[in-house]
């Protein structure tokens, strides 16, 4: 028998969400079709097909769904909303299929805890719609759930090694589809590793606790993603020799918090960095001169 065809844009909360998306569909007999990572063509098709003023993950994003569109019999789209009132995501996260995706080719969920839209039960409901065995589903499930928890953790584990070394140590304060994607954020992480430096990831810190964190830096903080980027900071803030923020341009969401970040952790070395703004050149001699500010120095109490 046939499998059925499922693509999964390696693009935007793939990052977040990658691990439990694959092994869902793959528990249901799904054949699961990754786009390629970022390249150029990807990002020149997103380019291409999105207003200028587009942040570069919406863009790049794009690109990912034009490369899905006529390969596969499903693409998943997560329409993540809001995980209750002061609990919102960006927009961006669930408006990029309109005019690419036909609608007889759209597989999605909806998180919204405002509308009682929860996981679980988008989940059952987006499995259904590939297979009506309501057993199967669930038991997907929950082995989906189960192996993303257990890769959460491993990341979580290579933090606290990570964080028992001696060497310098900086904080990368940054979304996940920007700091993971290899094409926008890779020469990055290759220049700090060849120089010795450990890098701290904010995004890898257990989601509860880092929000709980989140109000020591503000407590009208609305946007769950940046609470859990915000916490992040002020759990590691001892343990960390600087911090490097990463945003898009056009993000005018980070660039609020990250700005405010900066001013409240004046204790700390910070650099900023716009990764479609800046050129590489620029990058690179930013990094420069920021890791030579802060080699031998330390914060620990």
């Amino acid at each position: 028998m046939k499998k059925i065809k499922i693509g999964i844009a390696r693009s935007l909360l793939y990052h977040r969400y990658g691990v439990m998306w694959k092994a869902f569909f793959t528990n249901l007999d799904c054949k699961v079709i990754l786009s390629p990572e970022t390249n150029k063509e990807i990002l020149n098709i997103g380019s291409n097909n999105s207003n200028s003023t587009s942040c570069l993950p919406y863009k790049i994003n794009i690109g990912h769904l034009y490369y899905l569109k006529d390969i596969c019999d499903y693409i998943l789209i997560a329409n993540i909303c809001n995980y209750g009132k002061n609990n919102m995501v960006c927009p961006i996260l669930n408006s990029t299929y309109n005019n690419i995706i036909s609608k007889d080719k759209l597989l999605t969920y909806t998180i919204k805890y405002t509308k009682y839209k929860f996981e679980f039960l988008e989940f059952i409901k987006l499995g259904l719609k590939i297979n009506k065995n309501i057993f199967k589903v669930i038991h997907a499930y929950f082995l989906a759930k189960k192996k993303q928890n257990n890769y959460n953790i491993i990341k979580e584990n290579e933090t606290k090694n990570k964080l028992s070394k001696k060497q310098t140590k900086i904080l990368i304060v940054s979304q996940n589809y920007i700091i993971f994607d290899k094409y926008t954020c890779g020469s990055i992480i290759d220049y700090l590793e060849k120089r010795n430096i450990n890098i701290i990831y904010a995004n890898n810190l257990n989601k509860s606790l880092a929000t709980s964190f989140a109000d020591y830096f503000s407590e009208t903080l609305s946007l769950q993603y940046s609470k859990e980027l915000m916490g992040a900071i002020y759990y590691y803030r001892h343990q960390i020799n600087g911090i490097i923020f990463i945003s898009s341009n056009h993000c005018y969401q980070d660039a609020l918090v990250n700005n405010l970040a900066i001013i409240k952790n004046k204790f700390l070395p910070t650099l900023h960095i716009i990764i479609d703004k800046d050129s590489t050149e620029d990058i690179d001699k930013k990094l420069k001169k920021y890791i030579k500010k802060i080699k031998g120095e330390c914060y620990y109490e």
